[in-house]
């Protein structure tokens, strides 16, 4: 089957346009993946491309796993999947020894150490949560491609230092740097564009090693960034973007989305493609993200790809306190597995890590187990770890037992009862992660044996394709981007959450609404919004997000609001 046959016509003219600048305008749920990895399987079927000369470059390793992975599954290997870093990184162990004549240097593992040990050196002593907020605006400044006068120039401070002492702090982290032969993270970018300017012959080298480029999430770009992907291009063309101006929302970083907004500008003769079907939400939901991302820069009109009758429409609900606002939602979420809803298709996201504590007790009290994105990996849990090697143990040494069979054994003799344990606590959150390796078992084809099955949770294990644990999610906004579940509940729409208190100005307040769409577009099905009038002992007011997705741009209300019997937790409809 050609790999365009299964894209709808927009899809289709993202993929078949394999030269050239172009830009392909994704919004939420619309299959920006598909198009990206069927673009490329379709340039490498047409022999336009041959897959050692594709770089397509992503922002995380997980979204360069999934890249590679759907490239596999399309008959597609040996294209370059990488983040911008693991790409740089490649080349600077490559050519660093035969430049330098010594190996490339070590990356730092850890900023807020090294800081801490520059700090000592200047006899200060500044708490972790200050050397956190310096490590931050040093990667800003770097990636914003500015030296440290430039930096002191602009007048950025760090609460809890003055402005000359972080000039000389900065300093000194440099020079210890430069002392112990090594780069941190951002350097890592900045040596590697370093090197491509000053060494024609690498440049050259890289030149002819990739020809065409595919950069996913442009609207995240920074400066530095974008000017490595010019680097790597040189005076070729063959670049496509994809991106979506309204998930911009990682500013803070040095995310800047004016690279995908004038990207038609900077190439006039580009080919732009905007996709604005949405395979993933209802209709109700759509029009909520629409109402809210109304007029705003490069923002695309979604549409649902499928006519739902009798779509939930969203709900917002007002609560006294965050407590009764976490009760409420626990019970609702509670009501939504006693009716057949998987506790994995439910998610509950919020701005701020501090509000996932409360959310995690009322949830266990119910007695549901969660997993909180951001946490420890799947593959990194102890409990993961631990069972691998017994599978793969298990699988020398001679066995009576069938595949499955004898994958329950060794899970079984691990720890993985019948019965789950209590939730809220590590000894469930072990259980769930044996049994998720057991459903892979499960699902797995009829020629599987011990050893071909461990081999692929340890290729799974390098692409950070994790399995699906049967646990309700709880998020942060910024760590949901990129995901989806049936049912979604966003938690703290107050002011002073979202927008978040310290988020002043124009620019500040319009990344607090991109957040915000990002969770409204991560619901499939439902989609509840809730507040909270108090936060210890303070009043708050609703977001006013909320008043700009309760009403549509045709004034039809597209919210039903409840307002709950605080004292009982649960929504009085």
């Amino acid at each position: 089957m050609s790999a365009l046959e299964a894209l709808d016509e927009r899809q289709r003219e993202a993929a078949s346009v394999l030269r050239g600048p172009v830009a392909v305008l994704a919004g939420a749920g619309t299959g920006k993946t598909r198009v990206i990895t069927h673009r490329i399987a379709h340039g490498v079927d047409t022999g336009a491309y041959s897959p050692s000369r594709v770089m397509a470059v992503t922002f995380t390793a997980k979204a360069a796993g999934e890249l590679r992975g759907r490239l596999r599954a399309l008959g597609v290997e040996g294209v370059a999947a990488r983040t911008f870093h693991a790409a740089a990184l490649a080349q600077l162990n490559f050519f660093w020894p035969t430049l330098a004549g010594s190996p490339a240097p070590s990356i730092i593992d850890n900023k807020v150490r090294m800081l801490g040990q520059a700090a000592d050196a200047m006899r200060m002593r500044p708490s972790t949560a200050t050397l956190r907020d310096i490590a931050s605006e040093i990667e800003w400044r770097k990636v914003s491609m500015l030296s440290i006068d430039q930096h002191a120039a602009l007048g950025r401070t760090v609460t809890g230092i003055d402005q000359p002492r972080l000039v000389e702090l900065q300093q000194r982290y440099e020079a210890l740097k430069d002392e112990r032969h090594q780069l941190d993270f951002e350097d890592v970018l900045l040596a590697c564009a370093g090197m491509l300017e000053a060494e024609p012959r690498v440049a050259a080298s890289v030149h002819e090693q990739y020809r065409h480029f595919t950069v996913d999430e442009f609207q995240d770009v920074s400066p530095l960034q974008n000017r490595l992907l010019e680097l790597w291009l040189g005076d070729r063309r063959d670049i496509c973007v994809v991106g979506d101006a309204s998930q911009t929302i990682y500013s803070f970083a040095g995310a800047e989305q004016r690279f995908l907004l004038e990207f038609e500008r900077r190439h006039p003769d580009a080919t732009v493609v905007r996709l604005e079907t949405n395979y993933r939400s209802q209709a109700p939901i759509l029009e909520a993200a629409n109402a809210l991302m109304h007029d705003r820069p490069g923002a695309l009109e979604l549409v649902p790809a499928r006519e739902t009758f009798n779509a939930e429409a969203p709900t917002v609900t007002a609560y006294d306190s965050e407590h009764d606002e976490a009760a409420g939602i626990a019970a609702a979420v509670s009501a939504r597995i006693e009716a057949g809803a998987s506790p994995a298709d439910i998610a509950v996201l919020y701005r701020a890590h501090a509000q996932s504590a409360v959310l995690q007790q009322a949830l266990a009290a119910e007695g549901i187990a969660t997993s909180v994105l951001g946490g420890t990996r799947f593959f990194a849990m102890p409990e993961v770890r631990q069972a691998i090697l017994a599978l793969r143990a298990a699988a020398v040494a001679p066995t009576e037992h069938g595949f499955l069979p004898g994958v329950r054994r060794v899970l079984r003799e691990l720890g993985l009862t019948e019965e789950p344990p209590a939730a809220g606590g590590a000894q469930r959150d072990g259980w769930e992660a044996r049994a998720a390796i057991l459903r892979l078992a499960e699902e797995a084809g009829p020629d599987e044996n011990l050893r071909t099955f461990s081999d692929a949770l340890m290729a799974r294990a390098k692409d950070q394709h994790e399995p699906t644990m049967r646990t309700v999610t709880l998020s942060t906004l910024h760590a949901a981007k990129g995901l989806e579940w049936p049912h979604v509940h966003l938690a703290g729409w107050a002011e002073g959450a979202l927008p978040i208190s310290y988020a002043t100005g124009f620019e500040a307040i319009d990344e607090e609404r991109r957040l915000a769409y990002v969770g409204v577009t991560r619901a499939a099905r439902t989609l509840a919004v809730s507040w909270s009038r108090s936060a210890g002992r303070g009043e708050r007011a609703p977001s006013r997000f909320l008043a700009e997705i309760g009403t549509t741009a045709r004034g039809t209300g597209i919210l039903r609001e409840t307002s709950p019997n605080a004292t009982r937790g649960g929504p009085r409809r």
